[in-house]
This record gives structure tokens, sequence and C-alpha cells, in this order.
């Protein structure tokens, strides 16, 4: 199974939810949002070229206007390690360039525990051209107990991937598994996203 994969299924297939679990102060009030996802490959300068492609870029967009809409560019990266944040600039330039925006939210989804920068600034000896950040969800880093009981799905299926002690990984399989059979009604979901719970307990 591929991590990217996975987590490219998880948001498209829950996108409200994900963006409340993992950009939550910038995601707001969704409730009367739609949520578009933006072609993954972006354009090539030439044909030819090597082209960029994102994991998940998601336009939100407010039909009654109380928000201008918002473009999510959000990355799962495995390892910390391997985190480019340049490239990740690239994409939201890329993109706000092609969307003709500047509402864009990086988010990075960390399956691994590791550092990484979650900023890159350019400049010389007297001011800063350009600085870029982006909002960081390491799963590991979260405490699985506090969101044992979570209403949000996407929390609940991500459940197995954040830290426990190794006495309680039985009960944190358990309250995934709860979450997906209370949260979501359609059984082929229930199915796929059984297996997705169950590669991520390592039980």
């Amino acid at each position: 199974m591929s991590h990217d994969q996975n987590f490219k299924n998880l948001i498209l297939d829950y996108p409200r939810p994900a963006l409340e679990f993992f950009a939550a102060a910038e995601a707001g009030d969704l409730e009367t949002a739609r949520i578009l996802p933006v072609r993954q490959e972006q354009l090539q300068e030439r044909l030819g070229d090597r082209f960029r492609e994102l994991d998940v870029p998601l336009l939100v967009e407010w039909p009654d206007g109380r928000r201008a809409a918002l473009l999510f560019v959000i990355e799962e990266q495995t390892e910390p390690r391997r985190f480019s944040i340049h490239r990740l600039a690239h994409y939201c330039l890329d993109l706000a360039e092609l969307l003709d925006t500047d509402r864009v939210v990086p988010v990075v989804i960390f399956l691994y525990p590791g550092s990484y920068p979650s900023t890159l600034r350019l400049g010389g000896d007297h001011a800063t051209y350009l600085h870029f950040h982006c909002i960081a969800c390491s799963l590991p880093g979260l405490r699985a107990a506090r969101y044992r009981d979570s209403l949000n799905i996407v929390a609940r299926l991500a459940l197995p991937t954040m830290a426990c002690s190794p006495a309680d990984r039985l009960a944190v399989y358990a309250s995934a598994q709860d979450g997906l059979a209370g949260l979501e009604p359609d059984p082929e979901r229930r199915l796929k996203y059984a297996d997705f719970i169950d590669y991520y307990a390592h039980l």
C-alpha cells in the first residue's frame, strides 16, 4: 500500500472533515462551503518538461459569499527528512498563478516522527523578500487519547497513526473501528477504511 495514495483517498472521500482536522484554524466553518478538487498535474512550461504533481489541492468556495474562496494545498509526507519546503513553495506559487488567487493555504501531513522546516525565508541584509510557511500536522506528535471520542471521521480513522502507549494500542484500534462504524453509513466505505485502520494499527 502507498501511504500517499491512502491519504489522497482519505482526503478526497472526506474533504470537509479532513480540512477541519488538518487545517482547523484556516478551515473555520465549512457547513455551507463547496469543496472542489483541483487538477493534480500542473501545467508545463514546455511540452516534455517534467511536471509537478500535487497530492490533494482543494478549492473551497462559499456560494453565499460569506468568505472569499480558499485554495488548500495538502501534501502527505511520510518521512520528514524528505520534505522540501522549496518544492511546496513552488507548488503554491504555480497554483496561485494558475488560478489567479493569493488565498492559498499549504498543509503538510507527516506520518513519521522527525524534524522538518516549516518556514522558508529569502532575503538579504536589509529585508526578507519572500516569507513562506505551512501548516504542519505531525500525526505521531498527536496524542490518540485526545481524539478517541472525536466526531470527526478523519480524526478517528487516523487514530492508529497517533501516539499512544503499547498497552493502549488495542483500545485505540477499537476506537478507530467504532468511529468508522458509527460515523460512516456507507457499507462500501466501511470496508475500504477498515483496511486503512488495519494497515496503520500494526497489531
